[in-house]
């Protein structure tokens, strides 16, 4: 079984890719938690180009992916975990569980460090929030988020299985705590102590910047409830609240140019 997920990695990735999208996207249609302000079909073009650009210039920039640097450092024993006996089971889910804590401090300095934020607010900058706001992201965000994961790989010596699956968990939850959609309460309450949910990542994405600065998370909710950084709701409530960033409301047809150019323009 685990030789034939990693000998068919990228149908595997895809085809949860368009299955999470498609099931997201029917989700939020049948009930929506919030009214669009923007045109779905004009932010759906823009945020997937976005997606599609990044996807490409990965293949065109990085000779290996994270994938194919965990074979290499299986083969070579590179690595902590092919320094130690360990099970695979227990090895992968050692694997899976420190590569998002990784992640989750990787969103962390994107959001304290100057530089950094000019890419990722490119994120945050959406004016509405659905299943493509998780997969909006700067190019430049994409390429230093890629070139981590490699260094991460290289220490750690993770299985192969276990970077496909944090892959597929980080496109897949990503889409899913993005929906404009909910959790009934008591649900979601249960399901947030395991899973990020749609109500626990929107708060992230609010205007005021306690909240955006709280529920990095975007797997696992363990880390935002271990670094103090867990916020349970909105102030002014999930139908009220604003989302995105205070400069950039009156931007609200924004296109993959204007996103891609973003960084680079002083407001």
């Amino acid at each position: 079984m685990l030789d034939y997920i990693a000998s068919h990695e990228p149908t595997i990735r895809l085809s949860f890719f368009l299955g999470t999208l498609g099931t997201v996207g029917i989700w939020q249609a049948f009930a929506p938690k919030r009214p669009p302000s923007v045109s779905i079909l004009w932010r759906w073009l823009n945020n997937f180009g976005v997606t599609f650009l990044n996807t490409l210039l990965l293949r065109l920039l990085f000779p290996i992916l994270a994938v194919g640097l965990a074979a290499t450092a299986v083969e070579n024993g590179w690595g902590l975990l092919n320094l130690v006996e360990l099970p695979v089971a227990l090895a992968i889910v050692i694997a899976v569980i420190l590569q998002d804590l990784v992640i989750y401090w990787q969103h962390v300095i994107f959001h304290r460090v100057g530089f950094l934020w000019q890419f990722h607010k490119m994120h945050h900058a959406d004016v509405d929030y659905d299943v493509s706001t998780g997969a909006r992201f700067h190019p430049v965000e994409i390429l230093l988020s890629m070139f981590l994961k490699l260094v991460v790989v290289l220490l750690l010596g993770p299985p192969v299985v276990a970077v496909i699956i944090f892959e597929i968990l980080l496109s897949s939850v990503a889409m899913f705590n993005h929906a404009n959609a909910g959790l009934p309460g008591k649900f979601d309450g249960i399901v947030r102590k395991f899973i990020v949910t749609p109500d626990m990542h929107r708060v992230h994405h609010s205007v005021i910047r306690g909240e955006h600065n709280s529920n990095y998370g975007f797997n696992l909710p363990w880390w935002d409830y271990l670094f103090g950084t867990y916020c349970p709701r909105p102030s002014a409530g999930h139908s009220n609240m604003t989302i995105g960033l205070d400069e950039y409301q009156t931007d609200r047809k924004q296109s993959i140019f204007w996103m891609l150019k973003l960084p680079f323009v002083k407001r």
